[in-house]
């Protein structure tokens, strides 16, 4: 249960040990809206909120922005243990743009589920209109691999570049050994999951960021350097995840500039 759970975590400490609340992480991260489930009790809600406001942090931490940055100008949602699927940790609803949590298995998922979050909001900030685009609901990642051009700014040569990164072998024209082992992992389950651009570009930001060195916080990203034949296939190796990691911080440093 929630409320006896440890997890591993170090970094700075952010609270000076005052307990956090759910509030001032809407304030602080720059939520649109939080939302705690009916069902969770005083003492769990007290648990979440200072693990959840040392995940953000950290975040924010590694890659170097504001805090307020991570609510995607205020047009993000946060749930706590409201609805959810028996087994899901966490997922992203684009309809209402929410990252929910689930109150006893959320752990480990909050900097992927962060990357789908941004992935959707860059899809409708950073490219021109398309088909595709206009369409249905679509991540950036999507659009990118479809060749929907990005609009004309800054910021959005900055995320060309991370994506070439994420996705792309150096000469910057063909599939990466990270996109290839997913394809190849995908043939083994035989179905498409590990190759969808969404999750390639979840699975390569989570591993960045939990490679980064300067934070450990399992709360925030948990599982992604384990030594199984398909936790080393589905995520980038240690030299790309470095790479991955400096294009994730230029492009939010490029980002917090702007907002």
């Amino acid at each position: 249960m929630l409320a006896n759970s440890h997890y591993l975590r170090s970094g700075p400490d952010y609270r000076f040990d005052e307990p956090a609340d759910f509030i001032q992480i809407r304030d602080t991260f720059g939520f649109a809206a939080v939302r705690i489930g009916k069902w969770v009790t005083n003492e769990e809600a007290q648990k979440a909120a200072n693990l959840l406001f040392d995940a953000l942090a950290d975040l924010a931490f590694v890659l170097n922005v504001p805090p307020q940055t991570l609510g995607l100008r205020q047009k993000l949602n946060l749930d706590f243990g409201i609805g959810g699927t028996q087994g899901v940790q966490a997922h992203y609803a684009p309809q209402t743009k929410t990252l929910a949590l689930a109150k006893n298995a959320g752990a480990g998922a909050l900097a992927h589920e962060f990357w789908h979050a941004l992935d959707h909001h860059l899809a409708q900030t950073a490219f021109t209109d398309s088909p595709l685009r206009l369409s249905q609901i679509c991540f950036a990642s999507e659009l990118w691999l479809n060749d929907t051009p990005l609009r004309p700014h800054p910021l959005n040569q900055q995320l060309q570049q991370l994506l070439k990164v994420m996705l792309l072998d150096a000469g910057g024209d063909e599939p990466n050994a990270f996109v290839r082992n997913a394809v190849s992992l995908d043939k083994q389950i035989k179905r498409y999951y590990f190759a969808m651009p969404t999750e390639l570009g979840a699975r390569a930001f989570e591993a960045a960021i939990e490679s980064a060195g300067t934070i450990i916080n399992r709360y925030l990203v948990d599982g992604t350097r384990k030594q199984d034949e398909q936790t080393r296939l589905a995520y980038p190796d240690a030299e790309h995840r470095q790479h991955i990691l400096q294009a994730l911080q230029q492009y939010f440093h490029c980002l917090a500039a702007y907002l």
